[in-house]
């Protein structure tokens, strides 16, 4: 069968190779403390822009936020004269909280997100027990994105590709000859995402993994995180498809989907969930924005007991 989505991400890429007016400049943003990637993407002919995966700042000890992260992505912007037209996530982090609704704020753009979004949102909202000012129809969010979906960032095309299985939401953005593919694959030498939050799945993992391996081997691929591999010294972020598919430690060509399926769930059930997953989940559903405050005016985070 057919995989017009993929086919179109492919052709847009192999142009973007060619015609070096069509590739995009993208500066990545290192947050240490949630080991996260925010990468500003831009058009070098209009200074289009889109943000994708931003760092909201938090601290569970005090339950403060603050904006150190993306005021560095707010300088850059501005530094560059970029104009900024979306502000993209990737999937409902469970690592860090997205700080788009105050980049919106200081520099605009819509936000996007995958269409089951609201299967996440459902899922999560039962196990936050939310009550019903929260809306589970992803109307937080400005654009809801499905596979094969396509815009532009000034001159730069960019397709959109459905990779669920960390959650059920994953979208993978290739914008030009770059692919920003979230938590699907990590750098070679650390391997994939895990795959076991609700609504996860390491089979599913693996096909759209192996279906973003079948890009054109030159695409260069932006990550969501880093946690530095045994032996390495440096964060890393960005890598290729081609890469990928000859020294990935979990999914490198030749490994099965019965092997694959069989490595993350042994492995998965060894992983502690992330320090940050209750605030973020909660926060990250409605599109960066704290719970709807409680009668006194303040938002809560709550924490369910026995539950995850």
């Amino acid at each position: 069968m057919t995989d017009t989505s993929l086919n179109l991400a492919a052709s847009q890429i192999l142009n973007a190779l060619a015609n070096n007016e069509l590739r995009p400049v993208v500066r990545t943003f290192f947050d240490q403390a949630t080991f996260t990637a925010s990468h500003v993407v831009h058009d070098p002919s209009t200074k289009s822009a889109a943000i994708i995966d931003s760092v909201l700042d938090y601290y569970p000890a005090s339950g403060r936020t603050s904006f150190s992260s993306a005021q560095n992505i707010v300088s850059y912007v501005k530094e560059n004269d970029l104009h900024v037209e979306w502000q993209l996530e990737t999937h409902a982090h469970a690592d860090h909280l997205s700080a788009a609704p105050w980049l919106q704020e200081q520099l605009g753009g819509k936000l996007g997100i995958g269409a089951q979004i609201i299967t996440v949102q459902e899922v999560f909202g039962k196990i936050f027990n939310a009550d019903t000012r929260f809306a589970r129809d992803g109307s937080q969010f400005d654009k809801l994105f499905h596979d094969g979906d396509q815009f532009r960032i000034g001159n730069l095309n960019v397709t959109v590709l459905h990779v669920p299985g960390h959650t059920p939401a994953d979208m993978a953005f290739v914008i030009g000859d770059a692919a920003f593919i979230g938590d699907t694959l990590f750098m070679p030498d650390y391997g994939t995402a895990r795959a076991d939050f609700p609504g996860g799945n390491a089979t599913t993992l693996f096909r759209s993994i192996r279906r973003l391996l079948s890009l054109p081997g030159k695409t260069r691929v932006f990550l969501c995180h880093d946690y530095k591999a045994e032996g390495r010294d440096q964060f890393a972020w960005e890598t290729t498809i081609e890469a990928e598919r000859a020294h990935n430690i979990h999914v490198h060509d030749g490994i099965t989907e019965e092997n694959f399926v069989k490595m993350r769930t042994n492995r998965d059930a060894t992983l502690n969930l992330p320090t940050l997953i209750m605030p973020s989940v909660q926060v990250n559903i409605r599109g960066g924005h704290m719970p709807e405050p409680d009668d006194n005016g303040t938002s809560y985070i709550k924490i369910p007991v026995n539950k995850l």
